[in-house]
């Protein structure tokens, strides 16, 4: 279940890949590429971290989600100005497994509770990043309009919190994950934001 779990994040991640790479115009190779970026990267920054070989280099099933994630655009997607919604949809899912199951791999690989968190929310955000990045988009955890890394943290510190007290297994991880993605499409719904690096005390000087 956790490999399953793991593998619907790539998904997710890849679609949400997929369809950023139908916006932008590129071709199906170009869609891809970057389906797999962003459904891969996160875990593969992720595992370097840990000191490990990559997990979708010693497991070949990982790259199917991509090439599904492709495909199902390619095929299904409708109208590209219509795409950003399921493009928001797909992403807050993979972000939703990306952080619990980040978060559970560093635990097990001996890291401490603080630690593991931190893990899990780069594990979670690490794809979209560079999804953005490659796809000349500002990326969605530095866009002040929008409440993208906040649910990755609370998820990632809710699932370190249930295993220091014991708490373990896929159905506790799939329930964090469900309070993740909801949390996400709430903020998308109603907008919700962070305060701005500068306070709103100070709008009226121009930084430099």
């Amino acid at each position: 279940m956790p490999l399953l779990l793991d593998l619907l994040g790539v998904f997710f991640f890849g679609v949400s890949g997929a369809l950023l790479a139908a916006r932008r115009g590129f071709d199906i190779i170009g869609s891809l590429l970057l389906a797999g970026l962003t459904g891969i990267g996160g875990g593969i920054v992720r595992d370097v971290i840990l000191s490990e070989i990559p997990t979708a280099f010693v497991n070949p099933y990982y790259f199917i989600p991509p090439i599904l994630a492709t495909l199902l655009v390619f095929f299904v997607a409708p109208g590209v100005q219509r795409l950003m919604r399921p493009l928001l949809i797909f992403d807050a899912a993979g972000l939703a497994l990306f952080c619990t199951s980040g978060t559970i791999m560093a635990l097990d690989a001996g890291m401490n509770p603080f630690a593991a968190t931190l893990l899990g929310v780069t594990s979670a955000v690490g794809g979209g990043l560079l999804r953005d990045v490659v796809a000349n988009k500002t990326p969605s955890i530095f866009d002040p309009r929008d409440l993208y890394a906040v649910p990755a943290m609370l998820g990632a510190g809710l699932m370190a919190g249930l295993w220091v007290m014991g708490v373990q297994g896929w159905v506790w991880e799939l329930a964090v994950a469900s309070v993740v993605f909801v949390l996400r499409v709430l903020s998308l719904k109603f907008r919700w934001h962070v305060p701005k690096a500068v306070g709103p005390w100070h709008q009226d000087t121009e930084l430099r």
